[in-house]
């Protein structure tokens, strides 16, 4: 199925590796195969990732544009999901969805669910007092 993008003026956008800058007016791309895209907004930077969360959204994504080092990746992001289930057990059902989505090399899915994970721990952060 395709995928429609509508970039916003100056957007930013990954497509398997190469960064891609939209011109001055709006842009709608239609990308018709498999390809490793991220938008400007979906990309976290390593000095963003300052939180446990986040440090597993960004190896995620890490995963997700450089599957060539899955190992690597996946060898510092295991024993994260692990120690934060032992710590919030409550995140268990996503960090689960998070490991099969890894594991079957399901990426952007990975994200998404490492991005709830994310609003689960701003919501937690928010009420301590």
């Amino acid at each position: 199925m395709p995928l429609v993008l509508s970039l916003k003026p100056k957007e930013k956008l990954f497509v398997n590796g190469a960064v891609i800058v939209n011109g001055d007016t709006r842009c709608d791309l239609t990308v018709l195969n498999d390809a490793s895209i991220l938008r400007e907004k979906d990309i976290m930077r390593e000095e963003d990732a300052d939180t446990v969360c986040k440090r597993i959204y960004l190896l995620v994504q890490l995963m997700y544009i450089d599957p060539s080092s899955f190992a690597m990746y996946n060898d510092t992001l295991s024993p994260l999901l692990q120690d934060l289930v032992k710590a919030v057990p409550r995140s268990s059902d996503v960090v689960s969805e998070i490991n099969e989505q890894v594991l079957l090399g399901h990426f952007y899915p990975a994200m998404k669910s490492a991005r709830k994970l994310m609003s689960f721990e701003k919501e937690l952060l928010g009420n301590v007092v």
